[in-house]
């Protein structure tokens, strides 16, 4: 092993593969990107450069952008807190029974693999007001609401619906990376603060939360990325309507760029996305520190 750490021809060699991969795949891309946010462009004819004026109409005339933000912003928060305490709290259920563990943990990791597209074709017939939940309500008298039509309130209510079926869909994988940190604590550390006379809650909170910090960094992150980063069930579910009222920064991007072909325009919306993940991702990492422990 010391000999091919040595060698420099045998590292370019078992690097360039995976260097040019992430170059192509990945660098290369953003680049063009960043080009683009600068131009005027729609495929069609050259990039006309632009300077900073995608910018500045995006955050200056385009309501519809400062609507996709404020959804996008309250989806990650949203989908942070509910995803990360349903999450941990389902692990810890779960590594704490004997019986059925295994067919629980299926449940609720299922909707995970499934479809997203499909998901949000069936919640959105479930929430359709003549049909699903509004005629099961009917039954009992009680008129349901418009779930995926209202356009009052500051977050209006088809974003509340979007975030709660995210939340069903998706506290499997939280669930899964939360029993596999708490898998590998050391069972003789429960025992020992047991017999200190520790109860159940207070074993969780000295003993579990503080164990559990280096994966609550990794899990807050790929959440909150996703929940930036999330198309799928709005636009299954509502397409960004009613007026523009659910978009996200995902489909505003999209409608811009592959049904209005603004390319150009589009970009830009993608770089934003982009410093809003690095920023995102900086944070949490600066503020969430993970101590290691060792048993």
């Amino acid at each position: 092993m010391e000999k091919i750490l040595k060698d420099k021809k045998a590292i370019v060699i078992f690097i360039a593969p995976a260097f040019i991969l992430f170059t192509f795949v990945l660098f290369i891309p953003i680049i063009q990107v960043f080009y683009y946010s600068l131009c005027d462009y729609n495929a069609l004819t050259k990039p006309e450069f632009v300077g900073l004026k995608n910018y500045i109409n995006l955050f200056t005339d385009d309501e519809t952008m400062r609507t996709a933000l404020k959804n996008s912003l309250f989806f990650m928060i949203f989908s942070a807190v509910s995803q990360q305490i349903t999450g941990l709290l389902l692990a810890v259920l779960l590594t704490n029974i004997k019986h059925g563990r295994n067919f629980f943990k299926n449940i609720y990791y299922l909707p995970c693999v499934l479809s997203s597209a499909a998901l949000g074709l069936l919640w959105a017939f479930m929430f359709n007001p003549k049909m699903g939940i509004n005629q099961m309500l009917a039954y009992f008298g009680i008129e349901g609401p418009m779930w995926l039509s209202s356009t009052k309130g500051f977050i209006v209510l088809p974003m509340w619906v979007i975030a709660c079926v995210a939340l069903w869909q998706y506290v499997g994988t939280t669930m899964m990376l939360y029993i596999a940190q708490i898998s590998g604590i050391s069972k003789e550390l429960y025992e020992a603060s047991y017999i200190d006379g520790a109860s159940k809650a207070q074993t969780f909170r000295y003993l579990t939360l503080p164990l559990v910090k280096p994966m609550m960094t990794i899990s807050l992150s790929l959440n909150c990325i996703g929940s930036l980063k999330f198309f799928d069930l709005v636009y299954n579910m509502t397409q960004g309507g009613p007026n523009h009222s659910t978009d996200v920064l995902a489909t505003h991007l999209y409608m811009q760029g592959f049904q209005y072909f603004k390319y150009g325009y589009a970009s830009s919306i993608s770089v934003v996305l982009l410093i809003l993940c690095l920023i995102v991702s900086f944070l949490i990492n600066k503020f969430i520190k993970a101590e290691t422990y060792e048993s």
